[in-house]
């Protein structure tokens, strides 16, 4: 098959542009940046130029659709601009190529509110009630590709939750970072009951929805390793992972939120670049239960994940073994 993926310079699409190209499939990947992916045609481009997405679709039967604006701040035009208007050039662009199938990467964060998900499924997107501008788009978006599903172009939407592994940088590096220097506290004791999706997972449930198309087409699937933890355990098998320091102190889950809605106004307001200390997501993520229900989605796609929560730290461990940790320290 001749598969596009694009953001392939990302921890994720990088994986999913590599297992296709494993897998003999014709990769072509488009984003700003090289993807750095062996095997695969490295194009040039960004989703909102219409013009290079034309270029980019030509001649492909399967499109996996990653990039995006992810970020915990920033202003809302530019979340807009890239994962509303490049979802819907994208799809413009496939359609007139005669693109046959498109699987549209989402977030779990579409459909939540900010309440506990204790065992659903993939609830409907709903962009009224997301939080946050990323989560936000990310629903307009989901809406838009699955509203564009018909027989003859068939579209899918697929919710990693948590992606995480060696070399991340959204989660894993943030995480030692803040903890080395003693800044990133346990929400609530960090007792809150918390799902994953190690990045090889993440990967293979993409590719097996382009491959289970028939069954899965015009539905969303949450994607997660299937081994809810406490968060206060994730992270400190990370930190154990590099050697550092595991987080030892905590504060209310309430106070967290509430300061960090005043601090992500703040950052945005500023025009900060770098991501702030704390956001109302993220501390809704760190203090809120969520884990989904599994057994609809590895049904579906006939997947089940091939790298356990254990085995995905031991790698992890493995990474900062060669890695010299004191990378972590600078960052």
């Amino acid at each position: 098959m001749r598969v596009l993926v694009t953001g392939a310079s990302g921890l994720l699409g990088r994986e999913v542009a590599r297992l296709l190209v494993r897998q003999g499939h014709a990769v072509a990947t488009f984003q700003r940046r090289p993807s750095g992916v062996d095997g695969a045609a490295d194009l040039g481009g960004s989703v909102t130029d219409e013009a290079a997405l034309r270029g980019a679709v030509e001649g492909s039967e399967g499109i996996i659709h990653l990039a995006a604006k992810v970020s915990f701040t920033g202003r809302a035009v530019e979340f807009d601009e890239v994962n509303v208007e490049g979802t819907r050039r994208l799809l413009r662009s496939a359609r007139a190529a005669g693109v046959r199938d498109m699987v549209f990467v989402s977030s779990p964060s579409v459909a939540n509110s900010g309440t506990a998900i204790v065992g659903l499924g993939a609830e409907p997107a709903d962009p009224q009630h997301a939080h946050g501008n990323y989560s936000r788009t990310k629903a307009e978006a989901e809406l838009l590709a699955l509203a564009a599903d018909t027989p003859e172009f068939r579209v899918a939407a697929v919710r990693p939750h948590i992606v995480w592994g060696p070399g991340d940088t959204q989660l894993v590096e943030r995480v030692l970072a803040r903890a080395s220097r003693g800044r990133l506290p346990l929400l609530d004791a960090g007792a809150a009951l918390i799902d994953t999706t190690y990045v090889d997972n993440a990967a293979s449930a993409i590719v097996a929805a382009l491959y289970r198309m028939e069954h899965v087409h015009g539905r969303a699937l949450v994607v997660t390793n299937g081994e809810p933890r406490p968060v206060g355990d994730l992270l400190a098998g990370i930190c154990a992972a590099a050697s550092v320091p595991v987080p030892s102190w905590s504060l209310p889950g309430g106070v967290a939120r509430a300061g960090g809605a005043v601090v992500e106004k703040l950052w945005t307001w500023a025009g900060r670049k770098e991501e702030p200390p704390m956001t109302r997501f993220l501390a809704e993520q760190l203090s809120t239960a969520h884990w989904f229900d599994q057994r609809e989605t590895r049904k579906l796609l006939d997947w089940t994940p091939a790298v356990s929560l254990d085995e995905g730290l031991a790698r992890l461990a493995e990474h900062y073994g060669s890695w010299s940790a004191a990378r972590v320290h600078r960052s």
